[in-house]
């Protein structure tokens, strides 16, 4: 399905009009994957649109290209700002926003530093990612012949364009085989995450979650999740997860700003738990939906309203 075309993006400072934001073809990004990325919502409350978790992805974007070396020539404040006014130039009621910045044209070496960074920020409407009825019904999965990369290679830590080659091949051989997401081990074999998502494991009501350590981003969704469990009593441990551990779960849910919170049914043809959501991963999805569409008060101050 092709993107839905906005009125505007926003483009290193200025609105410009959507078929006119360009780069030139020896742009650095095309040629090395020099970007940095986020993946934000905007989400129609009763007193108006409001963006989900900005401070956080804003903070996250520019750890990302702290890591990358990539300083970008914006305050967090400035960046936080242009997302807020573009969703409001584009007059979305709920909407995806996909800021990037990126090493645009000058000089074509490995090296990027003589290349300028520039940034765009783009808003248009999107549904479930993983499918109209993934939220209740979940999805079917298997675990990728792919891994995430070693700590000494990629830094998965930042979100950045080149790390997504691994996620698309992990997704592409998902589809292939007929699943919907793969689930990727990290070099020892350990659970790490999906190709764009974090994963939570359910066993005797308890909540089990890769850590850090596993190659996974630090998702803003899944802090989110973490959050509303333990504020139900429900123990959250971040540790090393086997593979095996997947198969003898009682619920699986996926987290992250496309997918939200979304269940998983079976991994590897394996039936995972009832083979439906569980009451588990319902709650915390009912909490989360609740909050972020203004029915019960914002109590964490996710949102930020767009005026």
């Amino acid at each position: 399905m092709a993107i839905p075309k906005s009125e505007v993006i926003w483009f290193d400072g200025k609105f410009v009009p959507w078929d006119e934001a360009k780069i030139h073809v020896l742009s650095h990004v095309l040629h090395y994957g020099t970007s940095v990325f986020e993946g934000i919502r905007a989400y129609q409350t009763p007193t108006g649109p409001a963006v989900l978790g900005l401070g956080a992805h804003v903070k996250r974007f520019f750890n990302s290209c702290k890591i990358i070396n990539m300083p970008l020539p914006f305050t967090q404040e400035e960046v936080s700002q242009a997302i807020v006014d573009t969703v409001a130039h584009n007059k979305h009621n709920a909407c995806y926003i996909r800021p990037l910045a990126f090493r645009g044209y000058e000089v074509l070496g490995v090296d990027p530093r003589a290349c300028p960074v520039q940034m765009i920020i783009a808003t248009w409407e999107w549904g479930a990612y993983l499918g109209a009825d993934a939220l209740e019904k979940g999805v079917d999965v298997a675990v990728s012949s792919w891994r995430r990369m070693a700590p000494d290679t990629h830094p998965a830590m930042a979100k950045t364009g080149g790390n997504y080659i691994n996620s698309q091949m992990v997704v592409m051989e998902a589809k292939r085989h007929g699943y919907i997401e793969g689930i990727v081990l990290d070099t020892q074999g350990y659970v790490s995450e999906g190709s764009g998502e974090n994963i939570f494991v359910v066993l005797d009501s308890k909540i089990y979650t890769p850590p850090v350590g596993n190659s996974i981003l630090m998702g803003v969704t899944r802090h989110f999740a973490i959050t509303l469990a333990k504020e139900k009593g429900y123990p959250v441990i971040e540790q090393q997860i086997p593979r095996e551990m997947l198969y003898i779960a009682d619920e699986i849910f996926f987290t992250g700003t496309a997918a939200e919170i979304t269940p998983v049914r079976s991994v590897d043809a394996i039936e995972i738990g009832s083979g439906s959501r569980g009451p588990i991963t319902e709650a915390i999805q009912q909490d989360f939906f609740s909050i972020i569409t203004g029915e019960v008060e914002d109590r964490f101050g996710w949102l930020t309203p767009v005026k």
